[in-house]
């Protein structure tokens, strides 16, 4: 039976999801073990793939879009193979020999994807087109023009080449937005044979890594995993301290003095006195911090 609902829990707990399992299916694994309504995730991950998937519990939940954006993945695509899906799960469209391939003719074809490119997005996808989500009408049978879209390749690494099975495995660190499907149906375009992803696990998203998560069984049985701390989630934004007399101004959504000059629209992580989290400002470029999430807010 699942613990009452505890006010107290506020922080981030990173799963590391199975493959089968939905984020919507992880997400309520989470309030069934800790008792709580309040639970979001922060980033969909298909049901094939693997890997981090943070979880936002309580007030936490709020913090979501303020975390760090990039994502990272390890994935292995096939070559000489193309799906309606552009993975392995989709209808085979089409199969192609694959031409002679060294590590030097991959690498060259993965230097056009580095950097800011545009990227079309898979037709199985959560995007909206007039209304409803990509996927619910791509199987259907619909064939959508998805526009391509502007998105960041920070990090694109060879691992490993299997020239006999037209495998090749991949590191990557890309912006959020980024499509690792796509980047295999591109490379394989690229390189005139076709691709599609085979598998992918996620290494990192939202500034958490594999070495913060906990695996599904963790849930099953006392003591239940502790909760990150919101604070070890936000390091890389700037923070301010409040004085103790500032702090009733500030629950009532007063706007603050910063104490360094900020750019416009920055974030910034707001403490109370005692050094517990009390909430995030935006600098308006000005010299003043305006509250944008009060925790403890009063009328």
């Amino acid at each position: 039976m699942a613990p009452p609902e505890q006010a107290n829990h506020c922080g981030f707990l990173v799963l590391d999801k199975p493959a089968g399992l939905t984020s919507h299916d992880g997400v309520a694994r989470v309030r069934r073990a800790y008792g709580l309504k309040r639970v979001g995730h922060g980033g969909t991950l298909d049901p094939a793939v693997t890997g981090v998937l943070p979880m936002a519990l309580g007030p936490a939940t709020r913090l979501l879009p303020y975390l760090e954006g990039a994502k990272a993945y390890r994935g292995v695509i096939q070559l000489g193979l193309t799906t309606a899906s552009d993975d392995l799960s989709g209808t085979v469209m089409e199969r192609r020999t694959l031409p002679p391939l060294g590590e030097a003719d991959l690498e060259a074809a993965l230097g056009r994807f580095r950097g800011a490119i545009l990227q079309r997005p898979p037709q199985v996808s959560a995007l909206h087109v007039d209304g409803e989500r990509a996927h619910v009408r791509a199987r259907r049978g619909e064939t959508m023009a998805l526009a391509a879209r502007p998105v960041t390749i920070e990090w694109l690494e060879l691992l490993a080449w299997q020239p006999e099975a037209g495998r090749l495995e991949l590191a990557v660190r890309c912006s959020a937005g980024t499509y690792i499907r796509s980047l295999a149906r591109d490379l394989g375009e690229q390189l005139g044979c076709g691709g599609c992803l085979a598998s992918l696990r996620r290494t990192a998203a939202l500034g958490f890594d594999l070495a913060d998560s906990v695996p599904l069984e963790a849930l099953d049985q006392p003591p239940l995993p502790p909760l990150i701390n919101p604070l070890a989630a936000l390091g890389h934004l700037p923070l301010q301290r409040l004085e103790a007399p500032e702090h009733p101004r500030w629950c009532c959504g007063r706007a603050l003095t910063s104490a360094q000059p900020l750019a416009e629209d920055q974030a910034v992580v707001i403490l109370d006195h005692e050094g517990q989290l009390a909430g995030i400002a935006r600098a308006d470029g000005g010299g003043l911090l305006h509250p944008k999430l009060v925790l403890g807010a009063r009328g």
